[in-house]
């Protein structure tokens, strides 16, 4: 990858970090379920216009989005509803890969690798050190909650697999996301009740309409644009670690605007997780296979410049 696809890896996972924040912005004067009702039907309705239709596997891409989407952040947007700090969620919600492998290995009797056995223990040991440190301030419900959202975006990851190459993550994020707005306004007017709901409605806020407008048109759209052209242009290999910058981002973020403090047991924690996340999803090996290949690259042309030079048609050496 050259530094200007680098920057743009960088900036995705910005505005994945970033997103956590517009989040809980909305929620303070939305309820979870309507706020990611309003998200999706501005992630579906204008780009549904000019997404391809992703033809063979419809049913599979709607079963996704009852896991990947709706489930997700159904669930993300009550947990920082309940109380979960913003950082914190950023971190939790990356347990997702660990979850992924673990699902994969009950459903479809995949053997995890040596160092994926290894990548999770480590993870659900970060993962433990957060849920024996929570503060007071944090309910317990809350990090659970999270958690649900982490195991419902591996679930979505698992039955992603069986899509194939031919539906790229634009299209999965904005077909998929079909089966959200209608469900989640409806359990939003049964959890909430119509009075909250049409009262929200009828008076939007800031906070709400910044959240919308930067969750599904940054977030979810610019931000799946980049991101796909950068795996259609590159490895995978060389694109996914950078996920692994969306939590630093994330609590960076939250210590920033809001003054939120992680404790020292939460970044130990988080520190662990995220290694065991790298360690899943083979980071470290991907990177040394790389710095491995840029020093092969390197060894050759120190040898082809330290060959004499070529001689010319006049019997001179060019050069």
């Amino acid at each position: 990858m050259r530094p200007v696809h680098q920057l743009l890896a960088l900036l995705v996972v910005v505005l994945w970090g970033v997103n956590f924040l517009f989040i809980d912005f909305g929620l303070r004067d939305w309820p979870p379920l309507l706020l990611v009702a309003a998200r999706f039907t501005f992630v579906v309705i204008p780009a549904i216009l000019f997404v391809k239709y992703p033809r063979g596997r419809f049913g599979r891409i709607l079963l996704i989005g009852v896991f990947m989407s709706a489930g997700q952040f159904s669930l993300l947007y009550t947990s920082l509803f309940l109380g979960m700090p913003v950082g914190l969620s950023s971190i939790v919600l990356q347990i997702q890969a660990v979850f992924t492998v673990v699902v994969a290995a009950l459903a479809l009797r995949e053997v995890p690798s040596r160092r994926q056995i290894l990548g999770v223990l480590i993870g659900l040991s970060g993962l433990a050190v957060i849920a024996l440190s929570l503060e007071a301030s944090t309910p317990v419900v809350a990090f659970v909650v999270c958690l649900a959202a982490a195991l419902s975006w591996g679930i979505g990851n698992v039955i992603a697999r069986g899509v194939g190459p031919s539906v790229n993550g634009l299209q999965m994020t904005v077909w998929s996301g079909l089966v959200v707005p209608l469900p989640m306004f409806g359990l939003s007017l049964l959890i909430d009740g119509p009075a909250e709901v049409v009262h929200a409605l009828t008076h939007p806020t800031w906070n709400v309409v910044a959240s919308v407008v930067y969750t599904a048109g940054v977030a979810s759209l610019i931000g799946y644009v980049i991101w796909n052209s950068l795996l259609a242009r590159f490895p995978a290999s060389q694109v996914a670690p950078f996920t692994l910058l969306v939590p630093p981002v994330g609590v960076g973020a939250s210590c920033l605007v809001l003054g939120d403090r992680p404790t020292v047991p939460e970044l130990i924690g988080g520190a662990l997780l995220i290694l065991g996340v790298a360690v899943t999803t083979g980071v470290f090996t991907t990177l040394l296979r790389g710095l491995r290949r840029g020093g092969r690259r390197r060894h050759r042309t120190i040898v082809e410049c330290d060959e004499p030079a070529p001689v010319g048609a006049a019997g001179v050496r060019e050069g």
